[in-house]
């Protein structure tokens, strides 16, 4: 999509405002080349409704109604002064009125995050050095060439095989690999491309633009921010490393729920499978200074922390690892790539990028094959005697939809583990661009209700684009400013293992349209975790602690306010929809597996009630929020559920 005059002077001026630059050293958000950053972010998004409803909104921005309703006296607003148009954008982040809260921080994502996303012709960015960011390492020159050989067609084209898998993450990666051992013949179907080491330069405008999907970008009501991978390998690719075993309350929740064998000695021996394959070890955990901070707050405070489990193999944990999430440019992550991919192509997988599912082929109640298109048009048929489908928890239910399917159950039991953070500024130097992804955790608040519902802390690395997604916007100083402290800035992530859940639809295009509300038995809990937070960023030694809400709560700990005022603050803002920076990394439901077809979308196998040769085998399948970071169950459950299905497939032979 290619804005026109009027629009780009719109989104010129908005994005001039959140990021004006400071008048010397540092260029506001137009002469850096900031929107035609934006221009391609808002083209990306993949719902032609939502670029329209985008492209409209800047057409009527600069007009007298817009401002009428914005509160100008119907003043345009390019005849508003800088001060009057940044009040004017306070106003949007603190109204009463949800829509304008969620249409400002839509603006403030896009316009910030294109800010520091921009950068010259020489690569740099004086953004970049007046915030102390490196900006990108850059490809390394002595990293091995991409070593597997998918297919990215050129020309329709039809394939056969036993199974074709849709999607080539942490759980189609996974299921591939078992039955492509098993001796079936295996078709595997990635929307993203392939990247590896030779690829990365562990640079922010690379790595998100390749690597990350470009929506949906939130859920419906614009509460909770959505981050998924997309390229061969998926999440895997450039996930934190974390891997936690399914906790054992977990899997007994998950059995009571009719799929037994996850307490049972099937379901461990998957997980003893899937994390001796990653390399799963605690022996690359050197604290980051990041780490470094919260184990010493949880430390004074007498707390739960442990050292993280992590599937990588000759990690640096330094410099390299902090950018890790834009992919490994050392191979140390055990990605699915690296493992199950490799596995299954060894073993005479086919593997197709660039290429898109659309539907599943039904016919007299069994699925003979699939349906997609490449990202340049191209029909690509596969034809096969079982479907899994692994595209995660957002695409997989709309692809189920598409194609026709109608249980009640898929789509439903959306769960998110709603994230947050809050922000301490140290006098040490924390670079939070640096050191291990994630080395330390702590699980003190993890049962908050006596049910295993509540949050666990853990921090991560904070590359200036995607970091902002946590960060308020109090003024373009005040910005500007915080941006200068991240040297300095220290996080604390709040994980909420959610109870209650939300629902995946899909519309008239085809699309998916995930719907999320956060309850008020679970925002309870994501508040005690902001509480927590605040303790341990204090406990550390913090001399100036901020909240991710837009009213932008903050204390200095023995110097200005106190612990009281800042969690009540907190508290009274609230986290409704625009009123809180909230992240989902772990998207899960919406066609979990159980005992009934009342309460569930695939049986005990994770093949669908409807159609028994199509087998879910991703996030989608969990009964109910997993509680920990998500990958090692994802792969259990891909391994387990592509297990039987070989074994069904060889007595049909």
């Amino acid at each position: 999509m290619q804005l026109n005059s009027r629009q780009r002077a719109a989104l010129t001026a908005i994005c001039d405002t959140f990021a004006p630059g400071d008048g010397a050293e540092i260029p506001s958000a137009g002469t850096l080349g900031a929107v035609p950053v934006a221009e391609a972010l808002i083209g990306a998004q993949p719902r032609a409704h939502d670029r329209k409803q985008l492209a409209t909104l800047l057409s009527l921005w600069d007009t007298r109604l817009t401002g009428l309703l914005l509160g100008t006296s119907g003043r345009r607003f390019s005849a508003l002064t800088p001060a009057a148009r940044e009040e004017l954008m306070l106003r949007m982040g603190e109204a009463s009125s949800e829509r304008k809260r969620v249409l400002f921080q839509a603006l403030r994502g896009l316009a910030t995050s294109a800010y520091l996303l921009a950068s010259g012709t020489d690569g740099t960015s004086p953004v970049w050095q007046a915030i102390g960011y490196p900006g990108p390492l850059g490809p390394k020159p002595d990293a091995p060439r991409p070593p597997l050989t998918p297919l990215s067609p050129t020309e329709d084209t039809t394939l056969d095989c036993d199974v074709v898998v849709v999607g080539s993450g942490a759980g189609g990666g996974t299921a591939a690999a078992v039955l492509a051992a098993a001796g079936l013949g295996v078709v595997v179907l990635e929307g993203g491309g392939y990247y590896d080491d030779a690829d990365f330069d562990g640079g922010e405008p690379s790595g998100l633009t390749r690597l990350y999907a470009p929506g949906p970008s939130a859920t419906a009501e614009g509460q909770v921010s959505l981050v998924a991978g997309s390229c061969l390998g998926g999440g895997t690719v450039v996930n934190w490393t974390t891997s936690f075993r399914t906790p054992d309350e977990i899997r007994d929740e998950w059995a009571s729920l009719g799929a037994w064998q996850f307490a049972e000695k099937e379901y461990t021996q998957a997980l003893d499978a899937v994390t001796d394959r990653l390399s799963v070890n605690t022996d690359h955990n050197t604290a980051s200074a990041r780490d470094a901070v919260m184990e010493r707050g949880l430390r004074a405070l007498g707390w739960h922390v442990d050292a993280m489990p992590r599937n990588v193999v000759g990690c640096d944990t330094g410099t390299e690892c902090g950018r890790c999430g834009y992919g490994c440019r050392l191979g140390a992550k055990q990605s699915v790539t690296k493992t199950w991919l490799a596995d299954a192509e060894a073993a005479g997988a086919r593997l197709v990028i660039d290429t898109t599912v659309r539907t599943i082929d039904v016919q007299q109640g069994r699925a003979v094959g699939v349906r997609g298109t490449t990202t340049a048009g191209h029909s690509v048929t596969v034809h096969a005697r079982a479907v899994v489908v692994a595209a995660g928890a957002i695409q997989t239910p709309a692809l189920l939809r598409r194609s026709g399917f109608t249980d009640p159950a898929i789509g439903r039991y959306l769960r998110l583990h709603p994230a947050t953070a809050v922000w301490g500024v140290f006098d040490e130097e924390i670079r939070p661009w640096e050191g291990g992804l994630q080395t330390r955790y702590s699980r003190e608040h993890s049962n908050l209700d006596g049910r295993g519902h509540g949050v666990i802390y853990e921090t991560g690395p904070g590359n200036p684009a995607a970091l902002q997604g946590f960060m308020n916007w109090r003024g373009a100083t005040a910005h500007l400013g915080a941006l200068k402290d991240l040297t300095h800035t220290a996080g604390v992530g709040i994980i909420t293992r959610d109870r209650d859940s939300g629902v995946v639809k899909v519309a008239r295009d085809g699309e998916p349209v995930p719907h999320y509300r956060l309850s008020a038995y679970d925002t309870a809990h994501l508040h005690a975790g902001v509480e927590g937070a605040a303790k341990i960023l204090a406990a550390a030694g913090a001399r100036r602690i901020t909240s991710a809400h837009q009213a932008g709560p903050a204390y200095e700990p023995d110097r200005g306010g106190t612990y009281e005022e800042f969690v009540t603050a907190c508290r009274n803002t609230g986290y409704e929809p625009g009123r809180c920076a909230i992240a989902a990394l772990h998207i899960m439901g919406t066609a979990r597996m159980g005992g009934s077809r009342d309460t569930s979308a695939t049986d005990p196998d994770g093949a669908t009630w409807e159609v028994p040769n199509v087998v879910v085998a991703d996030a989608s399948c969990f009964p109910t929020s997993s509680g920990v970071n998500p990958m090692i169950s994802i792969e259990a459950i891909a391994y387990m559920n592509a297990t039987r299905l070989a074994e069904r497939l060889g007595r049909q032979s």
